[in-house]
């Protein structure tokens, strides 16, 4: 260690306040977290690149320190999705120190990460009063049974109204409209079913009409159109 002069000189004074870190709630317990490994927790995080024509959501499950499970959901850009192939990769081991200077490929990844770094290591995550934290695999449950990310892809203008792409339900195929050219419902086909039924071996055209469904007064509509044709 190296002192400057100044210092050299300078006569010892005795240090009074050193109680610690505050502590923090992790996974159901108080921390008082000094080094990486006291660090646990599962969370979520968004991030976005410079020019924002994407976002990354993160979502990681940290057990003393080291990144055991990471799910990493796009949108926006389509560089991007490679690039969450290589971060899902990248995380995985990885402490969380390592993680947040590690460059994980693409600037909405990176983002997200250091999000999640502040909320983890504040104490801010989903599990700072679950007792054990969650099991890895937990990160999965924000997929459902079908393990596909919750799109919402909405489209509109002011000369021709709105446009229902894409709900969480599904990819609508058509919209309902009243009498007044109001939305009412739609309709639309969950393709996390129907992939999960053609694996299985199932017709793909069955495995569509199976997946179909629809939402609101859809049966009421004076009228019905394809929401990406007309």
């Amino acid at each position: 260690m190296m002192y400057s002069v100044e210092v050299e000189h300078m006569c010892p004074v005795a240090k009074g306040a050193d109680h610690g870190p505050a502590p923090i709630p992790e996974e159901g317990r108080w921390v008082q977290a000094k080094q990486i490994g006291d660090i646990s927790g599962l969370t979520h995080g968004v991030g976005w690149c410079a020019p924002q024509q994407g976002a990354c959501k993160l979502t990681l499950n940290v057990k003393a320190g080291v990144i055991e499970e990471a799910l990493i959901e796009t949108v926006g850009c389509s560089g991007m999705t490679h690039s969450a192939a290589m971060a899902a990769e990248i995380l995985q081991g990885k402490t969380i120190l390592e993680a947040l200077n590690t460059d994980l490929v693409c600037d909405a990844i990176n983002v997200a990460m250091r999000e999640l770094f502040l909320q983890i290591a504040y104490g801010r995550t989903q599990t700072a009063f679950s007792e054990g934290g969650l099991p890895i695999g937990a990160g999965l449950e924000d997929l459902g049974k079908t393990l596909r990310s919750q799109f919402g892809t909405m489209y509109g203008t002011r000369a021709k109204g709105v446009r229902f792409l894409e709900m969480a339900e599904g990819y609508v195929t058509r919209l309902a409209l009243d009498n007044d050219g109001l939305v009412i419902g739609y309709e639309f086909v969950n393709l996390g079913k129907v992939m999960t039924a053609v694996r299985k071996g199932e017709d793909a055209n069955k495995a569509i009409k199976d997946a179909t469904g629809n939402y609101g007064r859809f049966d009421e509509a004076a009228q019905y159109i394809d929401p990406r044709e007309e």
